[in-house]
């Protein structure tokens, strides 16, 4: 139910964001408001709190993020959390976020490596990554994880590419398992 609301109400922001012509506006201000929801717990559990009526939470919103952000984002807030779905914010600006992403072709990745990659590695892969990708562009995160041996994993979505030693070995392993023995 929850990709459902934050399917249905990120689509409708994003909707907006082209109609008015505002995708990169928009797009900056959810990325700032997703960071202000998970650095600021207390917002979201004043939100959250039953004893707060929703005329207080929508007058909340309005002192906190007025002259903050654009009238249409705080439009889009005060209906998220009319609707009674408040908690679903977080999720909605990152469907929403996601969305822009796709729409711009910037890619996300995620690099894990035995050891950590150079500035000139990073280039590679990244000119790499575009040229195999239909993406213009790439975020890319890189972390270190020494089980690997050597190689890479590289995650973009729900592909992965494994090119680790740890895998290769474990490929050999069940290679080797299966061998019968005369």
């Amino acid at each position: 139910m929850a990709k459902l609301v934050s399917k249905v109400y990120g689509d409708a922001l994003m909707e907006a964001a082209l109609e008015g012509q505002r995708v990169d506006a928009l797009y900056e201000e959810a990325k700032s408001l997703a960071g202000v929801w998970e650095e600021n717990p207390e917002l979201a559990a004043l939100l959250d709190n039953p004893k707060v009526v929703k005329e207080e939470k929508l007058e909340l919103l309005e002192n906190v993020f007025r002259n903050r952000i654009s009238l249409e984002m705080l439009g889009f807030l005060t209906t998220v959390v009319e609707k009674g779905r408040h908690k679903e914010i977080p999720s909605i600006l990152e469907y929403f976020i996601g969305q822009v992403k796709e729409y711009k072709k910037i890619g996300t990745a995620y690099v894990a490596s035995a050891v950590s990659l150079s500035d000139a590695q990073k280039a590679q892969v990244k000119e790499r990554l575009l040229a195999t990708t239909q993406y213009v562009e790439f975020e890319i995160h890189y972390t270190v994880d020494p089980s690997l041996i050597g190689g890479m994993v590289i995650r973009i979505g729900d592909r992965v590419v494994d090119s680790s030693i740890k895998t290769q070995l474990y490929e050999l392993q069940k290679e080797l398992m299966n061998i019968q023995l005369a």
